[in-house]
């Protein structure tokens, strides 16, 4: 599955849209990763543990956009985009979306 940020594929062409495609993950630190990320908050400095939760739900949420964009019978996503938000204070949605196509290479 192709996913582009941008509009268009380069060197192919839409042959067909789908229509919208999203991929949505919920995720939460537990407790142990919550108290260290406490711990080095108060150091300063990047917070590996929520680093690495981001970047997980964010190839969760790209994997479950690409399977759903299959299933709609596209070989590509354009216009990828994320968007996240706070659930609770504990809790953080990721969503993946963007449209569903197929392309094919430029005659």
């Amino acid at each position: 599955m192709i996913v582009a940020t941008t509009s268009t594929v380069a060197g192919s062409r839409v042959i067909a849209t789908h229509g919208q495609v999203f991929g949505v993950v919920v995720r939460s630190r537990g407790l142990a990763g919550n108290i260290m990320a406490g711990m080095r908050s108060l150091f300063g400095g990047e917070i590996t543990e929520y680093t690495s939760l981001a970047e997980d739900s964010r190839r969760q949420a790209l994997d479950r956009m690409s399977e759903n964009a299959g299933h709609m019978g596209a070989n590509a996503v354009v216009r990828m985009m994320f968007d996240s938000s706070a659930m609770s204070t504990s809790m953080t949605e990721v969503v993946a979306y963007g449209t569903a196509v197929t392309i094919e290479p430029d005659p």
